[in-house]
């Protein structure tokens, strides 16, 4: 079932320039996409134009109807004056969670991440780590139809990131779609179901693993080693 259909002509922070082009894709139920590239390639614009962040769009974004979605930034926004447990609440009110469910998913995943002691402090006081594990919390709580998430793995340490897999794994079973923007490519090669590779502002190869290596005519290579053999042949273009 297809969950959500991108097709971006162009997208820009200003008029008539022109930042992406031509980023087209779907994502469909259970499906985890990987959206890679270098620094400054687009990515976080590819995203941005998704959420319908952009003003300077020609395209469409289509989701399937009904269908609901949480954002994980890069960088973790809280409202200053509100604890952890107030941001669920809040979250939780705006979405219209059934309360006695809703609490009893929170207070299991407070457990899980480790942040039970911590759900009455402001989040401003956190480490960074804590901090990304609670904006992860607050994208799960609504057990959301699709996932777009931004650099997920920045600040997380090992038993965090395994905790952060095993969770999304979870919500793919439950048929939930991901789009996921990583530099991690060793992590990515083993979780995503198919990759897109922004470069210059354009889709520069997308498609499984498979279908990659078969662009680069590498039968065994990794993804790390694909990136960087397409990312140097467009630079010698």
């Amino acid at each position: 079932m297809k969950l959500l259909d991108v097709q971006i002509n162009k997208a820009g922070y200003e008029k008539d320039a022109d930042t992406i082009r031509n980023i087209n894709f779907t994502l469909e139920k259970g499906e985890l996409i990987g959206l890679i590239g270098p620094n400054g390639a687009g990515k976080s614009t590819t995203i941005k134009t998704v959420l319908g962040l952009m003003e300077n769009v020609t395209g469409t974004i289509t989701f399937s109807d009904q269908v609901r979605y949480s954002y994980l930034p890069e960088r973790p926004i809280f409202y200053d004056e509100l604890t952890l447990w107030e941001h669920l609440d809040f979250v939780a009110s705006v979405e219209g969670l059934e309360q006695e469910k809703y609490k009893k998913f929170a207070i299991e995943l407070l457990r899980t991440y480790k942040l039970e002691e911590h759900a009455h402090q402001l989040p401003a006081t956190y480490s960074k780590g804590m901090q990304q594990k609670a904006m992860l919390l607050l994208a799960l709580i609504t057990e959301p139809d699709i996932y777009i998430i931004d650099e997920p793995f920045i600040g997380l340490d090992p038993r965090a990131m395994k905790l952060f897999l095993t969770s999304i794994e979870e919500e793919r079973k439950r048929g939930a779609g991901i789009i996921m923007s990583t530099h991690v490519l060793d992590t990515a090669e083993k979780v995503c179901d198919r990759f897109l590779l922004v470069n210059n502002g354009e889709l520069a190869a997308s498609g499984t693993l498979e279908e990659i290596r078969t662009k680069c005519n590498l039968r065994e290579a990794s993804l790390f080693d694909c990136f960087h053999l397409i990312a140097e042949e467009l630079v010698h273009e």
